[in-house]
């Protein structure tokens, strides 16, 4: 017997986009049909300037959700008290629903990479990293959302499945999960096993967040580039995560080659539909 699909959670909020700069005044000018919208955290940091005051302005009018890339929560530096305070104090200033970053290591030696380095899925690495977010648990004072990252190399020590080590975190650190749609499409294209597997091996109850995004395909390899639309069949593995978890909050994320806000405002309607039709289709079963 199928399933029941799951209730919507309490803080569900819709279907969001990320917030970038070349849409902030249309957004304010034409207040768009967006549920909510992702931001960057740490292009919000410094007081004052344009970012911040067009941020306070569209938080105004839509629910916002922080999204950081310089946590390294795998990291095996010092957890940076000077990143937690200024996480804090926006988060203080804007009232997000909730923030979220990466699980992965973002540099060594105070260097900073300015990319998602992927973990090895060890006990080791669990343990270390589930001391890490309750740390930072602790400080913020409220739970937090990991995401699982793009990879293009696997470690020899892993002692399980990227969902295995994902779900270990979410548990034992009591946070919950960002689950990035094409992330998983991009890591199971480059390293060979079934994306839907990923998918079942996560619990129901820790995902709080979707993204959608597009990459770049190399033929024998994918990159992560959030530069491109999304493609069918991570639409198709969205169907299949939403069968599984439900009513979750879900967003599009485009970095470069951004298009006009209409553009992807249409593929958020694309996700919207495919979610209207999956849980149609859970009601007449």
């Amino acid at each position: 017997m199928r399933a029941p699909t799951p209730p919507r959670k309490p803080d569900y909020l819709g279907y969001g986009l990320g917030l970038r700069i070349p849409h902030y005044d249309h957004i304010l000018e034409t207040k768009p049909q967006v549920d909510w919208f992702e931001i960057l955290s740490e292009n919000y940091f410094v007081p004052g300037g344009k970012p911040l005051h067009y941020l306070n302005r569209i938080r105004a009018d839509y629910p916002v959700v922080m999204h950081g890339v310089s946590l390294s929560i795998g990291g095996t530096d010092p957890l940076n008290q000077d990143y937690l305070k200024q996480l804090k104090a926006l988060a203080t200033h804007i009232e997000p629903a909730w923030i979220s970053d990466h699980l992965c290591w973002t540099g060594v030696s105070d260097i900073n990479l300015h990319d998602l380095m992927p973990l090895p899925y060890t006990d080791a690495a669990i343990r270390h990293i589930v001391s890490r977010v309750q740390q930072v648990q602790d400080f913020l004072g409220r739970r937090i959302l990991l995401e699982n990252v793009s990879s293009y190399v696997t470690y020899k020590q892993s002692e399980m499945s990227e969902w295995a080590f994902l779900e270990a975190i979410a548990k034992q650190a009591d946070c919950l999960l960002l689950l990035d749609i094409n992330n998983i499409y991009v890591s199971s294209f480059n390293h060979g096993f079934a994306p839907q597997d990923f998918i079942d091996g996560i619990p129901v109850d820790r995902v709080q967040q979707i993204h959608l995004a597009g990459h770049r395909n190399c033929g024998g390899y994918i990159i992560d580039t959030h530069d491109h639309p999304v493609i069918d069949p991570v639409w198709d593995l969205y169907a299949a995560a939403v069968r599984k978890f439900g009513h979750i909050s879900t967003m599009i994320e485009r970095d470069d080659n951004i298009p006009p806000i209409e553009e992807l405002m249409a593929e958020l309607d694309h996700a919207r539909s495919i979610a209207e039709t999956v849980h149609a289709e859970e009601t007449l079963a």
